[in-house]
């Protein structure tokens, strides 16, 4: 995957935290712990914005839609 390089503008106390975490080896290298923390944050940003939707579904309607045809078509299933 293509990469790109950046620069970011971060607070001392955050850096200091980053700093000790890649010294205690939990990660690689400051860049490596900043990818996995957009990406983690990005994944989390996707995850609510899928549940929002999900939260406008109406269940009940959605239920009757999937069984909708479901009842003349079991009868065609073979039976196993």
């Amino acid at each position: 995957m293509p990469v790109s390089k950046i620069a970011i503008t971060i607070d001392d106390k955050m850096l200091e935290q980053l700093d000790r975490l890649v010294k205690a080896r939990l990660f690689p290298n400051r860049s490596k712990a900043i990818q996995e923390a957009i990406a983690e944050k990005l994944d989390k940003i996707e995850k609510r914005r899928l549940a929002r939707e999900c939260a406008k579904l109406d269940a009940v309607f959605e239920q009757t839609m999937a069984e909708e045809g479901l009842s003349t078509e079991i009868e065609e299933w073979p039976e196993y």
